[in-house]
């Protein structure tokens, strides 16, 4: 990693606030969460599993909040897994491009190949999923109005 890449610091309030956290009882188990805002690279596709279960398997491209030493802005490709109905409502009102946040929680997995070789998988387990792309706006008419009402001016 080279020298002129920053990671963002943390303000005194964020510390505070992380320091407040962790100090109560209920917090002093370890914490597996994780927040992203990027945009979905393909169009969601549903599967299911042997017992119906639906899950979408997807990557969001997040930007990371810094630039490299050419000025550039790097991008994070994160695989997302989602399951159940979460599954098909992302399928349902998202496509490739899509602006997304999810909450979730990182999984580390592995699995044997055709090959017989280990592949291990880090994916984000999302729990949430909010759309923040505006809705569907209305195309406007080429037609003129049927009528133009005119107001007098006084």
């Amino acid at each position: 990693m080279e020298k002129s890449m920053r990671q963002p610091e943390l303000s005194d309030e964020q510390v505070v606030f992380m320091i407040r956290v962790l100090k109560r009882k209920e917090a002093r188990k370890l914490i597996n969460q994780v927040t992203l805002i990027g945009n979905l690279t393909r169009n969601p596709e549903v599967k299911h599993t042997a017992d119906g279960t639906p899950v979408l398997q997807t990557t969001i491209a997040v930007n990371r909040p810094y630039r490299n030493a050419k000025g550039e802005t790097d991008t994070d490709f994160v695989s997302c897994t989602i399951w159940g109905r979460l599954a098909e409502t992302a399928s349902k009102y998202s496509s490739k491009g899509s602006l997304v946040a999810v909450v979730g929680m990182i999984q580390t997995r592995n699995y044997k190949d055709a090959n017989g070789k280990t592949v291990y998988v880090t994916e984000v387990l999302v729990q949430t999923i909010r759309f923040l792309n505006k809705r569907h706006q209305q195309v406007e008419s080429k037609q003129p109005p049927e009528s133009i009402q005119t107001v007098p001016l006084i």
